[in-house]
């Protein structure tokens, strides 16, 4: 090895911290955005310093030998300078990136990819501009583990593969600003072998076949935060039909489940009717389901527009998912520790439906979750670790603080006019526990200081009366 000249290495000292004090990184000005954006429970999730606005997404699927060729094309706004920028992806080989068009650097460390742009794109990095990047990735993508010990990410299925991404899965399939807050219009094209079929979120634009393969493009206009995305691979019995009120319905069954399923998605149009008045307006274009082989995955979800079930739902699991197409998908929380604002409603509205066609009292529901020892081991807007995220507390309890709010106001109108102005003025936005608080005090008029101690934020269980 040449020895170095002793000479050099104060230059190149000089030049380095030259470089670091200037805010420079490889010739562009500006900061790097940040790698995490601080929440709760996975405080590494998501992106700073930037907002995503659209994701193009490209997908060529081979469920035989488990593959999946990807190119991803993201549009954002800065919201600062930016020097280069942060994306989150589990597992897959990227193989190149470029931004605005010119090749951009790559270097990975776990889940969190960083770009680095080249200084020809500067101008385009500077805050409030639009920019966009394309990511070219590929491999076989995995079930990712919950800290609850779930699987979710990309799951093998009988005949072929879905995606489910709460709350971190999404970054399974596709490279992204992985956290709840950021929310974005989809494109979401999918090729796939015949006779297999493809189902993701929003409305098909259009379906072409080439040699055997045939290519499947959804689109969301809708804000879509990235773990209620997802793509199912399979053979399904593809039905497509309106609501009354013009909803575009489209369901996807797994064969096996199309015999048992039939019925209970026959209900969707009277659920979404239903739903409709107590909660507004259905915030979305399309709806539906897929409805998945028992085996095929441990838990429901409230994939947008159409949740995802593994097997035939029941009614009352069907109006808990499609429930939260207002409450968790229109109305996106801001963190993972406002998850309670989804669940609790869901499972509200669950204890609704049983009021008005199964004779079964809310004060009855009420009373069961009450008694239920499982509801009170932390308070619903405190779950004390990640793996706590879908315990019980969460969803009895955050039902429970639901019911309480009604029963301080002593007119069932006014309720429910309240929870249409939830959902109205947060729709397709994102809302915390605080927002919540701050609005029903706001338009109720009284302070409930009292209530949210005891029944939101308090340890132990209060007493039903006071």
């Amino acid at each position: 090895m040449t020895p170095r000249t002793p000479a050099a290495v104060p230059l190149l000292l000089v030049l380095a911290l030259a470089l670091l004090g200037s805010g420079c990184s490889g010739g562009v000005e500006g900061t790097p955005g940040a790698t995490g954006l601080r929440d709760p429970y996975f405080p590494g999730l998501g992106n700073g310093g930037y907002d995503v606005t659209h994701y193009g997404l490209k997908l060529d699927v081979d469920p035989v030998a488990g593959h999946l060729r990807g190119t991803a094309t993201i549009t954002a706004r800065a919201t600062r300078h930016l020097s280069a920028f942060h994306l989150d992806l589990a597992g897959l080989h990227v193989e190149s990136a470029s931004v605005e068009g010119r090749p951009a650097a790559v270097n990975r460390a776990g889940k969190e990819l960083t770009i680095r742009p080249g200084a020809a794109v500067e101008d385009r990095l500077r805050e409030g501009r639009t920019f966009t990047t394309v990511v070219r990735y590929a491999g076989s993508p995995q079930a990712l583990t919950d800290a609850d010990g779930v699987q979710e990410g990309w799951l093998p299925t009988a005949d072929g593969s879905v995606a489910l991404g709460e709350p971190t899965g999404s970054m399974a399939w596709f490279p992204g600003n992985h956290h709840p807050s950021d929310k974005a219009a989809y494109d979401i094209e999918v090729t796939v072998p015949e006779p297999l079929t493809a189902v993701s979120n929003g409305e098909l634009v259009s379906r072409r076949t080439v040699n055997g393969r045939t290519a499947f493009h959804w689109r969301t206009a809708e804000p879509m935060a990235t773990y209620p995305a997802t793509v199912a691979v399979g053979e399904f019995t593809v039905r497509r039909s309106r609501t009354p009120d013009g909803v575009r319905l489209l369901t996807a069954v797994d064969p096996e489940s199309e015999a048992a399923s039939e019925d209970v998605l026959a209900e969707i149009p009277a659920v979404l009717t239903w739903a409709a008045e107590r909660f507004g307006p259905y915030p979305f274009a399309s709806a539906g389901a897929i409805v998945e082989r028992e085996e095929d995955a441990a838990y429901a979800l409230e994939t947008q527009n159409r949740p995802f079930f593994p097997g035939p739902p029941d009614t009352a699991l069907l109006v808990h998912e499609l429930a939260h197409q207002w409450f968790g998908d229109s109305v996106t929380p801001k963190s993972w520790r406002d998850m309670w604002l989804n669940e609790g409603f869901a499972t509200y509205a669950e204890w609704l439906w049983a009021a008005d066609h199964d004779g079964v009292p809310v004060e009855e529901s009420f009373a069961e979750a009450y008694e239920d020892e499982a509801n009170w081991a932390f308070p619903p807007a405190g779950p004390p670790s990640a793996s706590d995220l879908s315990a019980p507390p969460v969803y009895g309890r955050g039902a429970m603080v639901v019911h309480r709010i009604r029963r301080t106001m002593d007119d069932d109108g006014a309720f429910f006019a309240l929870v249409r102005g939830w959902t109205e003025k947060y729709r397709h936005g994102n809302a915390s526990t605080d927002d919540f608080t701050a609005y029903v005090e706001e338009e109720t008029g009284q302070d409930l200081t009292a209530l949210w101690d005891a029944w939101l934020y308090g340890g132990g269980r209060p007493p039903v009366e006071g």
